[in-house]
């Protein structure tokens, strides 16, 4: 086999063991549409509002370094262009907003695996949610809600990823 194919296979290799170890799982995606509108007819966006992330002075959900405002806009603006809109401040089809944050004093039910019970544990709980609303009606069109667990004292990679799977998965929920 040439050298050429074997690095190639190595490196897709690598990429593909890299992107199976970050924790998705727990994460649940859940959409709603309105309808009565006509998806394939919006062809630009803009934002209607900041965002609105939880403050972690601790950095047990977001690393210090990590801006999740600036990545949850670039993701949505990346899954919005693939569908081919495009942002318009001036005349939008529709406006995006987004929220996210997280509940610290969650709580779950857990199997012990000494006892094979269910126990009361915490768990934290993250949640993001991304609305588009009509620019000429002002009523939401399409809501999307994704929940997880929140990582212990993740790394920036670990929760651009898990963002990343969120915001993809919420807006392939997007009516053609």
């Amino acid at each position: 086999m040439n050298k050429s194919y074997v690095l190639l296979f190595a490196m897709i290799a690598m990429f593909l063991s890299g992107c199976s170890n970050v924790p998705t799982k727990d994460i649940a995606i859940e959409a709603q549409a309105d309808p009565k509108a006509s998806f394939s007819g919006y062809k630009s966006y803009a934002w209607l509002a900041t965002a609105a992330i939880v403050n972690d002075a601790y950095g047990q959900w977001e690393p210090p370094s990590f801006d999740a405002d600036s990545e949850i806009t670039h993701l949505i603006d990346r899954e919005l262009r693939k569908r081919g809109m495009s942002e318009d401040s001036v005349n939008p089809d529709v406006f995006v907003v987004f929220a996210a944050g997280i509940d610290m004093d969650a709580l779950n039910l857990k199997v012990s695996p000494e006892t094979n019970m269910k126990t009361l544990e915490n768990v934290p709980q993250g949640g993001l949610v991304i609305a588009l609303v009509d620019s000429d009606s002002g009523f939401i069109i399409w809501l999307g809600v994704a929940t997880g667990e929140v990582q212990q004292s993740p790394d920036a990679q670990t929760v651009k990823a898990r963002l990343d799977y969120a915001v993809t998965k919420l807006l392939k929920k997007l009516p053609n």
